[in-house]
């Protein structure tokens, strides 16, 4: 009855996500060819300092207040309260997150090289503001097992990212004009999916009586996870300063190969750890359930069924992605001029492993969020991103390498990130006051 819980959990979010996954994928990919390297170039770069913004207001929230709720209500207990204060404190952080974003817009800029990416980071900073309430309302529902509202918000995001992104960068006329309707188009989306949650929510809300919840402990316990999901874009935002200047020393196209990197070949790698999501997310309330009544076992078992269940998807994409690279490529990418497809073949084959590694690491840090351990997760991430740095100083500086020594330092990083997160779920055993049963 639990693993079956779990799966049909499990399957509603994969469903939406394969969904959503399919249209940012196709809006993506088609970007490319409609912005060229350097448009795409810009759209990207400016990813990485708008992710860990949304990370410091929002990654971890919808994880960490799943948890929460979960647990609670295994004791039986009421959530409203956590859920008021959550949004008063999250709407904050995110309203602060965004105001700085566009503080620090002109001074990134110039810190990457290229002062056209102050307006595309003024058009994304909104999206911080809406991203931290979507983020608490999708961890209320998939505390409760209901995960058709975070799933349908996701296909709402994406439809109405693609939905506009196609009609304004077509209208744009310019690479620069066009990655900043790209990215305006983002804060819509998260707009659009704000509503609709918001209103999922008061609807199924009923007159209850408020347990009164301090805003600083709710934030201490949602620290941890939002630390663990920080590190990485925080290292992918030091990626697009230091693998772009490094390339830059022999390379007029540093720009480009970045932004075919990253938006070409990445988001092929990454979508199969987007199709685990559901797994992700499934697994938090599954696992906190099992560890907020002191089962140590069951919970490690609940762990394994998540992993098992996100080999079985990730590992054939793998496979695919290295077998028929060069097919894909050519098929998605075809406006791409020759030797950029032949540079991009290549990098998605050397990539395909993260594929694995990184769908992996996001099961088990979901896990170690659930077993109350968030702080172990965010330890192996930063060791691993760690050697990641390491790595790319040594390996992109040399000519012969260039981005595709990127390419060998991330798959480096997500495979100690894996064996690190694998000890801590399964060899490190938990302190009492991480399982014990809460008291009621």
């Amino acid at each position: 009855m639990r693993h079956a819980k779990f799966i049909k959990s499990a399957a509603v979010m994969t469903g939406g996500f394969l969904i959503a996954k399919a249209i940012g994928a196709f809006y993506r990919i088609s970007l490319t060819g409609i912005l060229g390297g350097y448009g795409i170039g810009l759209y990207q770069m400016a990813y990485p300092l708008f992710l860990l913004f949304l990370t410091f207001s929002s990654a971890g929230i919808p994880s960490a207040l799943s948890r929460v709720v979960a647990a609670e209500s295994a004791h039986g207990r009421e959530t409203a309260g956590h859920m008021k204060t959550a949004i008063r404190l999250f709407a904050s952080i995110g309203l602060s997150g965004a105001l700085l974003m566009c503080a620090v817009a002109a001074l990134m800029s110039g810190l990457q090289g290229d002062r056209n990416l102050t307006v595309c980071y003024l058009a994304l900073a909104p999206s911080v503001f809406f991203v931290a309430l979507v983020s608490v309302l999708r961890g209320y529902f998939q505390g409760r097992n209901d995960m058709l509202p975070t799933a349908f918000s996701e296909v709402v995001e994406q439809a109405v990212k693609a939905g506009f992104g196609f009609f304004a960068v077509r209208m744009a006329g310019d690479p620069v004009r066009g990655a900043m309707l790209a990215l305006l188009g983002v804060s819509l989306s998260e707009l659009v999916a704000l509503v609709y949650l918001f209103s999922r929510y008061k609807g199924e809300r009923k007159i209850r009586t408020l347990r009164k919840v301090n805003g600083y402990s709710l934030f201490r316990s949602v620290l941890p996870v939002m630390a663990a999901a920080a590190l990485l874009p925080l290292s992918r935002t030091v990626d697009s300063i230091v693998v772009v200047r490094l390339m830059a020393r022999y390379s007029e196209r540093a720009v480009s190969m970045y932004g075919l990197y990253t938006g070409g070949v990445m988001s092929l790698v990454d979508l199969p750890a987007s199709l685990t999501g559901g797994f992700v997310a499934a697994a938090i309330p599954l696992v906190s359930a099992s560890a907020s009544r002191g089962d140590e076992e069951g919970a490690k078992k609940n762990a394994a069924l998540a992993l098992l269940f996100t080999f079985a998807i990730s590992v054939p994409c793998a496979l695919g992605l290295f077998a028929f690279a060069s097919p894909v490529v050519r098929l998605l990418y075809a406006n791409l001029s020759e030797s950029e497809l032949k540079t991009v073949v290549a990098l998605v084959r050397l990539s395909s492993v993260s594929a694995v590694s990184l769908a992996a690491v996001n099961t088990l840090a979901a896990c170690l969020t659930g077993m109350g351990r968030a702080k172990y997760a965010a330890r192996a991430m930063f060791v691993a991103i760690t050697v990641k740095l390491l790595l790319q100083i040594l390996l992109v500086s040399d000519p012969a390498l260039s981005v595709g020594g990127a390419a060998i330092a991330t798959n480096a990083c997500y495979l100690v990130a894996f064996f690190l997160d694998s000890l801590y779920t399964w060899r490190v055993p938990a302190r009492a006051s991480v399982l014990k049963p809460k008291e009621a």
